[in-house]
């Protein structure tokens, strides 16, 4: 099956200024002048995210939504294996292969097996406790585009309020962020892996 042509390019680096620094570096939580420059090399060199290109289009947008969703994966009290389980469900829901390879590769350094990811990619069949629970009100969500009640009591008394309001916003900005992908047909990133049929 061929991949349909990316409709939309990420910013050349001839093109980023201060306003693209600022918003990339809301992200890395650094100031603007301190982001590694397009074309550097650097690991962080914003030409090696194509994500971060793309909204960079939009710089002052970009640097609202950056600010907030750095909060979501650097400083927020989910824990990062719950939110990771999370947006993989998410990419695999909404059939994200950008944010699917992105977030394998990222799940493994927070203690997310292969297994695991097989497992999440058949279903909830093996995950318990909180793992369990996120997953299935994950797909409530994205089923009936809210929580139940009861959903969101369970969620507050497992991972306490601020963990379960973040939950909230993390199925939200990644169902967002699929959205954006898929309409501007980004590619996945050469060598992640593969969204599952």
């Amino acid at each position: 099956m061929s991949t349909p042509e990316q409709r939309m390019q990420p910013l050349p680096a001839e093109q980023w200024g201060d306003a693209e620094y600022a918003a990339f570096g809301a992200l890395l939580g650094l100031p603007g002048d301190q982001v590694p420059r397009a074309g550097s090399g650097e690991p962080y060199d914003p030409l090696r995210f194509d994500i971060i290109g793309l909204l960079a289009r939009h710089p002052q947008m970009a640097r609202t939504f950056l600010t907030f969703n750095g909060f979501l994966l650097q400083r927020g009290e989910l824990p990062a294996r719950l939110r990771e389980l999370v947006i993989l469900r998410v990419a695999q829901t909404r059939r994200s292969a950008y944010e699917w390879g992105q977030h394998v590769r990222m799940a493994e350094r927070h203690d997310i097996t292969a297994d695991d990811i097989t497992r999440l990619a058949a279903g909830n069949e093996g995950f318990e406790g909180a793992d369990r629970l996120v997953l299935e009100a994950a797909d409530e969500m994205l089923a009936e585009g809210h929580a139940r009640w009861e959903t969101w009591q369970a969620l507050t008394h497992t991972l306490g309020e601020h963990a379960a309001m973040e939950f909230i916003f993390v199925v939200g900005v990644y169902v967002l962020s699929a959205m954006a992908f898929e309409t501007w047909r980004l590619p996945p990133v050469p060598g992640t892996a593969p969204l599952p049929d």
